[in-house]
């Protein structure tokens, strides 16, 4: 297999994944700045021109949450996520679109008004309603994770790498408060797996 990833960019995913199922992979270093992307040859693979892609012999797959499904079925016996005739597959795909569609895109809308963006093209309006929404998404996953280690309960799976992961971003960028214990421990957690601290050393 081959992920082709840039640091700090949602390609995180599936080489946290990819660590933690611990097979052999080759990982191909992208540079977003040099434009690598862009290349015709990376647009054959990606026509969207973004990391992550994965190639698994013939097939190709990219969008970070469709990657991360496909490799956690692709070795069950790994458990990173539950059997499809598990009443827990709902769940599992329920918290996996929670991080793509509710968690990610208000704190990408904040980092972009107040990072990202040149000053004249910030609109506090927008960091503003940002920020109710976040609050609101973190709240709900300070509910999920009570009395349970993981987002599905005693078990890491690749739900804990999506949510896990976007939790770690928006904490490192300062948008997760203080008073969110039990998502404090969790992204501390996940965060300290072996397998994460291999995926982000570079």
């Amino acid at each position: 297999m081959k992920l082709y990833h840039a640091p700090q960019s949602r390609s995180i995913r599936p080489r946290w994944l990819l660590e933690e199922i611990a097979v052999p992979y080759e990982l191909v270093r992208i540079d977003l700045m040099s434009g690598d992307q862009k290349r015709p040859d990376y647009l054959r693979l990606n026509p969207n021109g973004v990391v992550p892609t994965l190639v698994d012999g013939e097939l190709v797959v990219y969008e970070s949450g469709a990657i991360c499904e496909y490799l956690a079925d692709r070795f069950p016996e790994k458990r990173l996520a539950p059997p499809v005739s598990s009443p827990a597959r709902a769940h599992y795909y329920q918290w996996n679109y929670f991080a793509m569609c509710t968690l990610e895109p208000p704190a990408v809308a904040i980092f972009l008004h107040t990072a990202v963006r040149p000053e004249t093209e910030r609109i506090p309006a927008v960091v503003d309603e940002s920020r109710a929404q976040l609050v609101a998404a973190l709240r709900v996953v300070e509910q999920a994770l009570a009395g349970r280690p993981f987002m599905l309960g005693p078990d890491f799976t690749a739900s804990d790498v999506m949510i896990g992961s976007t939790l770690w971003w928006a904490q490192l960028l300062g948008m997760v408060s203080g008073d969110l214990p039990n998502v404090s421990a969790y992204i501390g957690r996940v965060a300290g797996r072996g397998a994460f601290q291999r995926a982000s050393a570079d």
